[in-house]
């Protein structure tokens, strides 16, 4: 079937016809006692809120999240948002659709990406960390983990290949910073690079959409998965330096930079202060361009108020700065709190 309209183009009061992937689904009363459904819709260039009314009974085992839905709606502003509201659904079987059409992905191809790499992987020239990082690529049931997987649920590089995107781009920053300060353990701090995030193969569950934490995801985290897979790893080398192991592992726990970003532990090596600011440089980057993709008019203008960053944002539309198309995202108008404690230690999106 024909997926028929894309989100990114809806208009006020238009009457649109076409396939949409439930991202959520609530169920609530009107004061009459009525019952009624919020849905979030997702195809590949956005998401948005969407309300059934009427048969409420009669439509909620069809909008399950998960599921790719037909619909007949209306766009309707509410308070500044567009939302949809349904007037008729009809579930679809999962043979019928493109999941491609639904689910956001990385703008560059993934096996570009996965062969670039394993080419700065290649380059680390310490034998131990070369043997360790071969060990992850030799293992297909990894990489094919690890290619796919996105980087964040909401926050960035939240698509499929957003680890890969985020963990080459680190890599590739690394790379750079290490050649121009001598004192950095250039191995180490690649190692890091690409296995900082690791964890995150098995902290989110990203099979079928929408994207959502693992149970030992949210028990356990990222980082510290991470360094068990890392263990795990370095028991089937053997003979690898223990000193060596608790640096890594040091770095893998630290690059979130504070306690009150979730890091076990705070950076304490060169290597680790490094991997901290990159790590962060390049999910903020991110995190702006998602945004200003989603701008309508050319020249710079004002974000809304961005609760994550505590901050507005100066953003370039399209045509000012080239930026790839990104994906599903909500743009929800938060006011600062004049009473909120200021805080001038720059936010984590982590």
């Amino acid at each position: 079937m024909e997926k028929g309209c894309w989100l990114k183009d809806f208009a006020d009061g238009q009457k649109i016809e076409g396939q949409f992937l439930v991202s959520s689904l609530t169920r609530a009363e009107t004061r009459a006692g009525k019952p009624y459904l919020t849905l979030k819709v997702m195809d590949r260039t956005g998401d948005m809120t969407a309300r059934i009314w009427d048969n409420a009974d009669r439509w909620q085992e069809e909008c399950k999240p998960g599921k790719v839905i037909q619909i007949q709606a209306q766009v309707q502003s509410y308070k500044g948002n567009l939302q949809l509201i349904i007037n008729g659904v009809q579930g679809l079987a999962a043979g019928d659709v493109d999941m491609a059409a639904f689910v956001p992905a990385a703008p560059r191809p993934v096996a570009e990406m996965a062969e670039e790499l394993r080419e700065l992987a290649g380059s680390v020239s310490d034998e131990n960390l070369q043997r360790l990082l071969g060990s992850f690529l030799d293992d297909d049931d990894f990489t094919d983990r690890f290619f796919r997987a996105p980087a964040a649920k909401n926050m960035h590089h939240a698509y499929l290949g957003g680890l890969l995107e985020h963990s080459l781009a680190v890599m590739r920053l690394a790379a750079m910073v290490a050649g121009i300060y001598p004192s950095i353990d250039r191995s180490l701090l690649l190692a890091g690079a690409m296995l900082h995030d690791i964890g995150k193969v098995r902290e989110f569950s990203y099979e079928t959409p929408p994207f959502d934490y693992s149970d030992r995801g949210r028990l356990v985290g990222h980082m510290v998965i991470g360094v068990e897979m890392v263990q795990q790893k370095i028991g089937q080398i053997g003979d690898f330096p223990e000193e060596l192991s608790d640096r890594l592992k040091h770095l893998i726990l630290s690059h979130h930079g504070r306690h009150e970003f979730g890091a076990p532990a705070l950076p304490m090596l060169h290597e680790a202060f490094v991997l901290n600011f990159l790590d962060d440089m390049d999910s903020k980057i991110n995190y702006v361009e998602k945004l200003s993709s989603r701008l309508e008019d050319e020249g710079y203008q004002w974000s809304e108020y961005q609760r994550t960053l505590e901050r507005f944002l100066f953003l370039s539309g399209p045509g000012t700065v080239p930026l790839p198309e990104e994906g599903p995202g909500e743009k929800v108008p938060v006011e600062p709190d004049e009473d909120k404690k200021t805080d001038f230690r720059q936010p984590s999106l982590f």
